[in-house]
């Protein structure tokens, strides 16, 4: 009977030692991977690059730029699967390609926004004193700077005197970098803060000390145990931050002073629309909208289910 009951017993105990022996990514994965909206945008997302990548090799940019007067503002067919605007250029084509162009915005501007963010909150937050309250007042006054505005200002005296440049066979206008550092240098402020309120937090805790005791530099210290234990923030403001550069993008090239031609990107295809929209031409408008929703929406449930899934305190999806 003893030996009944200890075995009653056994699957329960054996149930949380499963739970404590998960590692901290395989409970981040769990809890992600329960979020079934968060899954569903990753599905899509991974849909979106695989078009995008698989078209780009299908579909060559001298393709997407080619000029047809004769078939101009011809309505989806079999020839053309999303029809052609007013110069004739097929519109799926210039949907692949723009979408390489938006990513790269996307991506690159992100990388920028969140390496200053990371370093500046970071070194702020480690050193103190006067180098913290030196850069905090740095990001206040960076949070004045409209971002907005500094893009359109920037992209009508500048965007058309950048001359283009190519890169792995794809053609850039001079615009594109012009886009991608302003919105880099005025997007990392507020991870600065999340960054330095985290380190704030995690330098007082004795595993720094005994790294410091044991002579772990400075760098060592920073890179390999502070900003790694923020890495979930960091991961989070990455993924809200890549959408909020995509729909900028869009929105500044749709008002014509961002992305030029003959880079095709979705926002000026939407301001090569707009005198269509009530000519019956609606394909030119209709299917660069649907590509902007379909990937903000995506990223942005990529976003709340990755914040969901750092939080140790969320029991959501467990």
């Amino acid at each position: 009977m003893t030996t009944d009951i200890a075995t009653l017993g056994t699957p329960s105990f054996g149930g949380e030692s499963a739970e404590q022996a998960l590692t901290p990514g395989q409970l981040i994965w769990r809890r992600f991977r329960k979020h079934r909206m968060a899954l569903l945008g990753m599905i899509g997302f991974c849909i979106l690059l695989l078009f995008i990548i698989i078209g780009s090799l299908l579909v060559n940019e001298e393709r997407a730029n080619a000029v047809d007067l004769q078939g101009r503002l011809s309505p989806p067919s079999e020839v053309h699967w999303m029809g052609t605007d007013s110069t004739g250029r097929d519109i799926f084509a210039r949907i692949i390609h723009g979408g390489q162009i938006s990513l790269v915005v996307g991506v690159l501007s992100v990388f920028l926004s969140v390496s200053l963010g990371t370093l500046i909150g970071g070194i702020a937050a480690y050193y103190g004193g006067w180098v913290d309250s030196l850069l905090m007042r740095f990001t206040e006054a960076m949070l004045s700077i409209p971002s907005l505005f500094l893009l359109i200002v920037l992209g009508k005296f500048l965007g058309r005197d950048i001359q283009t440049f190519t890169i792995f066979g794809q053609t850039f206008s001079g615009s594109v970098a012009i886009v991608i550092f302003v919105i880099g240098v005025t997007s990392w402020m507020f991870l600065a803060r999340i960054v330095r309120a985290n380190v704030l937090s995690l330098r007082e805790l004795d595993y720094i000390s005994v790294s410091k005791s044991l002579g772990a530099s400075d760098m060592r210290i920073f890179f390999r145990h502070l900003i790694p234990n923020t890495m979930g923030a960091i991961i989070v403001s990455t993924t809200l931050g890549l959408a909020g550069a995509i729909l900028l993008e869009a929105y500044v090239s749709f008002l014509g002073l961002g992305i030029q031609p003959p880079t095709a990107s979705w926002g000026n295809m939407l301001t090569a629309a707009q005198t269509f929209i009530q000519k019956g031409s609606w394909w030119m408008w209709v299917f660069p909208s649907i590509f902007i929703v379909a990937t903000i929406l995506c990223i942005n449930l990529i976003g709340d289910g990755l914040r969901d899934a750092f939080d140790p305190r969320s029991t959501r999806h467990l």
